[in-house]
């Protein structure tokens, strides 16, 4: 009778909506990753956001910069990647720059696929993480729904890009990889600024850090383990990648 009077109790409360997770996990986090804990592991919605978003964004760069600009500027920014191309014919340089154009439109239309293939390795890092560092419970797929809603503030940023976009950028001036004032970097000029420096600054990104704080808190509530420890394990492995990207642009900048 015992069992009989829990299990329809234990049934009666119904997951979120994936809109209300969307929405909490701006307002209230930690609803959005306890539903998650329970169970309620759909993650399409924020997917397709990602997507609808990445493909506005791309058609605002096309309509406003230009793939071909896009490159250029690239190029551009880049000392060393400019003497290289003055040390070219003008045939080669040519035909680098159409290579550069199709890889870098093939990158936007591909966005998606590479969210996903992206998520798939971030969330089993974190796995392997939380639950053989800090003695979590957690599932693969539980760490892969929260990667996916953590990363929602993400969204602001590229807002802000298709803002700045439209607000009447000068297209020689649109850096792809940093279109959004959300970090130092923003604020620096690449070109004259020392390379690990702007990689640094870059890094210290508003949204970013918010997304880290996000995912900390989702790890820690699906593997069952300290919130501090989620925040180690998110944070931990930003360091460590920011490190190393860093160390990078030292030596190739």
């Amino acid at each position: 009778m015992n069992d009989q009077a829990v299990q329809p109790a234990a049934e009666a409360t119904p997951g979120l909506t994936q809109w209300q997770r969307v929405i909490d996990t701006f307002t209230a986090p930690s609803k959005t990753f306890t539903d998650i804990k329970r169970g309620h592991k759909s993650w399409w919605l924020p997917f397709v956001i990602y997507a609808l978003l990445g493909f506005a964004f791309y058609g605002a760069a096309t309509s406003k910069v230009g793939i071909r600009q896009i490159v250029d500027n690239q190029v551009r920014l880049n000392p060393k990647s400019e003497e290289q191309m003055a040390q070219l014919t003008p045939e080669q340089r040519e035909t680098r720059m159409k290579i550069s154009t199709t890889v870098t439109q093939g990158i936007f239309l591909a966005g998606p696929v590479f969210l996903l293939g992206m998520g798939a390795v971030i969330a089993l890092v974190l796995w392997g993480t939380i639950n053989f560092g800090f003695g979590g419970k957690a599932q693969f797929g539980s760490i892969f729904t929260v990667w996916m809603y953590a990363m929602l503030p993400s969204v602001i940023k590229t807002l802000l890009g298709i803002v700045v976009l439209f607000a009447g950028i000068a297209p020689e001036s649109f850096n792809i990889k940093n279109f959004a004032p959300t970090n130092l970097g923003a604020f620096l000029n690449p070109a004259d600024t020392n390379a690990a420096l702007y990689s640094l600054a870059t890094s210290i990104d508003f949204i970013t850090i918010w997304s880290l704080a996000l995912v900390g808190i989702g790890v820690a509530i699906v593997a069952g383990v300290k919130r501090s420890s989620g925040y180690i394990a998110a944070f931990g492995w930003w360091v460590i990648v920011v490190l190393l990207g860093v160390g990078i642009a030292a030596v190739t900048g």
